[in-house]
């Protein structure tokens, strides 16, 4: 079970910076097709509230991989 444990934070460390890349493309993009107030400020909130979120990832992702979840 560790070993899946330590995978797994090898997975959520690659999964943050993925998704974070994915989401500023996105919102790049729709901005760019719609460049009006609106679509900054509700493209700058989700990107504002979801990178300490992918963050997050990562640093869970790191614990994992330094087994700092074991249970001994």
């Amino acid at each position: 079970m560790n070993q899946i444990k330590k995978l797994l934070g090898l997975v959520w460390m690659a999964l943050g910076p993925v998704s974070a890349y994915l989401l500023i493309r996105i919102a790049w993009q729709e901005i760019s097709a719609k460049p009006v107030w609106d679509t900054w400020i509700q493209w700058g909130i989700f990107v504002g509230v979801f990178l300490p979120i992918a963050a997050g990832m990562v640093l869970f992702g790191y614990y994992a991989w330094k087994e700092e979840y074991n249970e001994d």
